[in-house]
């Protein structure tokens, strides 16, 4: 039997299928997400909805029919962005997806985000669900057929099963904003002084649900968030394992069920009470690309032509990591969340290491280094030093020179998860708890790394 895991990401959407006894990946499938959309308004970022649910429909139905018998679905996919839908639970707008700029917005001498944060208590940004909702209230502009809000994961179980109305996860209404994840529901007072109207959120839950079956009986779980469900799929075992994940921009991630009063870490719900520590590198992984830049411009200068040249500083990086006197390179370079206008630098040059070799070095243990900041506040803050380092991202899992910074900047080696899109694998997992085929710590326990 398998399951079968659907990632809705902003540019492509993944599936694959899982075996349930052995958690061995039988297929893999990736599509450009096809569905964007012009409104016509300079600051969105809008997809069409019925389009996204047409292709994942599709890659559902392909593994299906050739991976033989499945056993449950699951979901994931972006978080924070929102759709509205009528009481058939068909859309009646775009999909409004995290990127989306109306939060910027001039708004009461701020923005609409700023406004919302202030009224509210909660930071509120531009692309979470209730500030792209607020500022279609103060616009008049919430379709009059809107019965609901929901996130494009939600409205995908709603397709599938053929529900009416959402049933939300707390991961996703974590990320729509003005949620009291400890209480698990919508912070109605805070919702009314704004004057947002709760009838148009829907319910939560915080257990594995299931929220109907597909025309083929096959039970299909409540979505979740895509950090979530990445943590879920890459974590073996979720009380000893933190996660560093590197690509455009890089996280750690770890368990932690008690709030934390740390500014730089964010704590985001797992369900059933459980939660997770996140800390954000805004750069991450594109430090590594400024650098190859670098070093491509000053290679043309000497005629230099060629493609890139990663392969080339990964050797040279990979051999400098044994050198004792390396540059201490701050990688920085976009700032911070709460700190936009820090900026990275580079100290500790002599003589001997002022070279390319040692400058590729510096800069990877400066990316490990930036995570393990993250982690060290997570521990300050009470949680319990993790004896397990997993890597994902494409800047981990195609990096070894990166894998071997890491090992060393934490002080354990780095496991890379044997399958690929761990998101996807994690909704997979998640959907064999909700159908009751184990629970979702026996289903993480069927990870395996390389």
């Amino acid at each position: 039997m398998y399951a079968i895991g659907l990632d809705i990401g902003t540019t492509t959407l993944s599936a694959v299928a899982v075996d349930t006894r052995t958690g061995e990946v039988a297929a893999t499938l990736n599509q450009p997400n096809r569905a964007a959309l012009d409104t016509g308004e300079p600051f969105a970022r809008a997809q069409d909805p019925d389009r996204i649910i047409g292709q994942l429909t599709g890659m559902a139905d392909e593994l299906c029919r050739t991976c033989g018998p499945v056993a449950a679905i699951g979901l994931t996919g972006q978080m924070h962005g929102m759709l509205y839908v009528d009481e058939q639970g068909q859309a009646v707008s775009p999909l409004y997806t995290w990127q989306d700029g109306r939060g910027e917005q001039p708004f009461a001498g701020g923005t609409y985000a700023s406004a919302l944060s202030d009224a509210t208590g909660y930071a509120m940004a531009t692309g979470f669900g209730l500030t792209t909702h607020f500022w279609h209230v103060k616009n008049a502009r919430v379709p009059e057929r809107a019965e609901a809000l929901c996130t494009i994961f939600d409205y995908a179980g709603m397709r599938l099963t053929g529900r009416k109305t959402p049933l939300m996860h707390v991961s996703g209404a974590a990320s729509l904003g003005i949620f009291d994840q400890d209480a698990c529901k919508w912070d109605v007072s805070a919702l009314r002084r704004v004057g947002l109207d709760d009838a148009l959120l829907p319910e939560v839950t915080p257990r594995c649900a299931v929220v109907g079956e597909n025309a083929h009986g096959v039970p299909v779980s409540c979505g979740i968030g895509d950090n979530q469900a990445s943590f879920i799929g890459s974590v073996r075992d979720a009380q000893t394992g933190v996660l560093v994940n590197m690509g455009t921009g890089g996280q750690v991630s770890m368990a932690c069920d008690h709030a934390v009063a740390c500014p730089d870490i964010e704590r985001r719900p797992l369900g059933d009470g459980h939660s997770i520590l996140v800390g954000s590198s805004l750069c991450g992984g594109r430090a590594y690309a400024l650098l190859e830049e670098f070093a491509r411009s000053f290679a043309a200068l000497s005629g230099y032509g060629g493609g890139a040249l990663y392969e080339e500083m990964n050797r040279a990086g990979m051999e400098a990591l044994e050198r004792k006197d390396l540059p201490r390179v701050d990688t920085r370079f976009c700032g911070t969340r709460r700190q936009s206008d820090l900026r990275a630098s580079i100290c500790g040059l002599s003589p001997e290491n002022f070279n390319a070799p040692s400058l590729i070095a510096g800069t990877l243990l400066g990316m490990a280094k930036e995570l393990y900041d993250l982690y060290a506040l997570m521990l300050a803050a009470g949680a319990a030093p993790a004896r397990e380092l997993i890597g994902s991202g494409n800047g981990i899992c195609k990096n070894p020179a990166l894998r071997l910074a890491f090992e060393r900047t934490f002080g354990m080696p780095v496991h890379i998860p044997a399958h690929r899109e761990e998101a996807a694998y994690g909704a997979a997992l998640f959907s064999m708890a909700a159908a009751g085929l184990s629970t979702l710590s026996q289903a993480q326990a069927l990870i395996r790394y390389c």
